[in-house]
């Protein structure tokens, strides 16, 4: 969604106020969970559905 946004995770981690690093736990899948602030935060800045940006898999 960032490419499709033509923006930068910087830019994301800027606007829905968390650091560079977590959002980059947040994209690599290390985080062991997300608050639904944030996670509504990033779709509303990227204008987009919480399934757009999630994959479930089984562990």
């Amino acid at each position: 969604m960032l490419a499709k946004r033509k923006m930068k995770s910087k830019e994301l981690a800027d606007n829905i106020g968390i650091t560079p690093v977590n959002l980059s736990v947040l994209k690599t899948g290390k985080a062991k969970g997300v608050r639904f602030e944030t996670l509504e935060a990033i779709c509303k800045t990227l204008e987009c559905q919480p399934g757009d940006i999630l994959e479930y898999t089984e562990e």
